[in-house]
């Protein structure tokens, strides 16, 4: 498999990380969309929400906590957390991750 995010997650792509622990890892997006632009994954390989299932409940949980954690240590009062669900939804990398952004108004609907 040739996954970039299993590589930073795994220490063979070097990347500056704002949050690790033996689940998640998170980082600044290279490509920021917003003035705080985050991506948060899971270090298990899971290339998209919707082929998550049951065993994958408390990873997901704490995917959600972690980026609740990382608005806190931010200071975000206001952001907006996202992930896309396959190539026709804005997904670019096949492994599952959350945007956490902030610092602009966002519009909506999205898209």
């Amino acid at each position: 498999m040739n996954c970039i995010f299993c590589g930073i997650a795994d220490g063979s792509v070097n990347t500056q990380l704002v949050y690790e622990d033996e689940q998640v890892v998170a980082f600044k997006d290279l490509n920021p969309q917003a003035p705080t632009h985050l991506l948060i994954i899971p270090r298990q390989h899971i290339a998209r929400l919707s082929e998550a299932d049951e065993k994958d409940a408390a990873l997901l949980g704490h995917l959600l906590l972690v980026a609740k954690k990382l608005a806190d240590q931010f200071g975000l009062k206001d952001f907006r957390l996202v992930t896309n669900n396959g190539k026709g939804a804005g997904q670019s990398v096949d492994h599952l991750h959350f945007h956490l952004m902030a610092g602009r108004r966002f519009l909506w609907p999205a898209g």
